[in-house]
């Protein structure tokens, strides 16, 4: 199943997408078992948002080997485990809205991938466990300063402005993650294209790693690393991921005011 977040009146809801084209209303919590209302919408009438809203954004680096190569990193510097950083809430955008490019950088890089939306509170989970905390999958862009996170040494800054984590359009259940394609257009032009059996650390050994650290609360989203072809965004660009088996997120890069 596909669970939407949206809203429409003024009100935001959760729902399902049916046929493609229209929405039913969930009752409750998507977190436990999933109950419909009879309400349905059609799906051009409502308002897509990001599909959770996570306590945080716990984000894997270097995890394809190709974009450590473009990097011109040496092999030596694949990870012996992953490596983490964070994103706050409040870098969290939905489906068509505006990717805003701050004056304070002058190269703001779009970064397609995977993203994991956490089912369950979990800690200290092991591998075999992983996929019971998982509710689903859904797209996501890591939208990063490269220039401030080069200067600082450090990722916070240039990971974590406003709006630069846009997730969306929604969250796909029962699928597996181990080789979906993902693949990113910027202006209607293939920048981005592979699969997540490239990972250097697949889903479920993420899941695990990130756990034993600290505790994922439901919402919370692990973002997977970014293959080959990242690059960067001006403003009027339309940039759009698209994932096998989940859909497309699609949103423009705009000045920030």
């Amino acid at each position: 199943m596909k669970i939407i977040r949206f809203s429409i009146d003024g009100s935001i809801k959760y729902g399902l997408l049916e046929n493609e084209d229209s929405v039913r209303e969930i009752s409750g919590s998507i977190y436990g078992q999933i109950e419909t209302k009879n309400n349905t919408y059609s799906l051009a009438e409502v308002s897509l948002l990001s599909p959770c809203e996570p306590s945080k954004i716990v984000c894997v680096g270097l995890n394809y080997k190709a974009h450590i190569d473009e990097f011109k990193r040496d092999r030596s510097d694949i990870p012996e485990e992953p490596v983490l950083f964070l994103k706050p809430s409040t870098a969290v955008i939905g489906p068509d809205s505006n990717v805003e490019l701050p004056d304070s950088s002058s190269q703001v890089d779009y970064e397609g991938e995977l993203a994991v939306v956490i089912g369950k509170k979990a800690r200290n989970v092991n591998i075999e466990e992983a996929g019971d905390v998982i509710l689903g999958y859904t797209c996501a862009n890591d939208v990063t300063a490269r220039d401030l996170q080069r200067k600082d040494g450090q990722w916070t800054r240039g990971k974590g402005f406003d709006t630069f984590a846009p997730i969306g359009p929604w969250i796909a259940t029962d699928i597996n993650p181990e080789n979906l394609r993902i693949q990113l257009y910027l202006n209607e032009e293939l920048r981005q294209d592979s699969t997540t059996s490239n990972m250097i650390f697949p889903v479920l050994r993420l899941v695990s790693f990130i756990s034993e650290i600290m505790t994922l609360l439901p919402g919370d989203i692990i973002l997977t690393g970014t293959p080959e072809g990242v690059g960067q965004l001006k403003a009027g660009d339309n940039v759009r991921v698209e994932i096998e088996g989940i859909g497309t997120l699609k949103n423009t890069a705009v000045k920030r005011l």
